[in-house]
């Protein structure tokens, strides 16, 4: 019952919608290039993929990153001069690109399907579906991201992140929600749900 009042919450308290321009985000896309691909499908497990992603969302973390309420280190820098158009143009444009499909670990399939789409009633760990939908697209007005396809490796360290409490901002429903989700995840647990959602692009097509 809690996360569905969760989710109404967040529902009624994100009333910004971003309005960017792809082809004049694609002209500032080159800094981001190196980190995520020149198309946002990043080659390295590390950073995530942005191709595909809900605009709102990259713009709401990018705009948390430049202001400093994310903290990533090796952004900051490279968004700081950035302002509400050019953060808005690029979230357009990354949006607009088809997300490279991946695939799961086979030995890690079950174990991970498990618990996102049935959760941990045990430990009282929701399933993943319930925000981010079946096949990993995400609720756009609530603002959970899409994850299907997302690197196995960044996902695993998001959700690492989220068990030790971070949140980001003020009152950021969507990063609260996450660190209950993930609080009494093991390491096991996070590496097989990381490594479903990796491969749940294709299926999600």
């Amino acid at each position: 019952m809690r996360w569905a009042v969760a989710s109404l919450s967040i529902l009624m308290s994100l009333t910004a919608f971003a309005e960017g321009d792809a082809a004049a985000g694609q002209s500032k896309a080159a800094t981001c290039a190196a980190c995520h691909g020149i198309d946002g499908n990043s080659t390295v497990a590390n950073w995530p993929k942005l191709a595909g992603q809900h605009p709102d969302y990259l713009v709401r973390q990018t705009t948390l990153i430049r202001d400093g309420e994310r903290p990533v280190p090796e952004m900051q820098a490279l968004v700081a001069s950035l302002d509400a158009q050019d953060i808005e143009d690029l979230a357009a444009y990354f949006s607009e690109q088809a997300a490279k499909p991946a695939a799961a670990d086979e030995a890690l399939v079950a174990a991970g399907e498990k618990l996102y789409r049935g959760g941990n009633a045990d430990e009282g760990t929701p399933a993943c579906l319930a925000c981010h939908g079946a096949a990993g697209e995400g609720i756009p007005l609530a603002g959970y991201p899409k994850l299907a396809g997302q690197h196995a490796t960044y996902t695993a360290n998001m959700l690492k992140k989220f068990r030790a409490g971070d949140t980001w901002g003020e009152d950021d429903a969507p990063s609260q929600v996450m660190t209950g989700v993930a609080r009494y995840l093991t390491d096991a647990e996070i590496d097989a749900v990381a490594s479903y959602i990796e491969g749940l692009h294709a299926a999600g097509e």
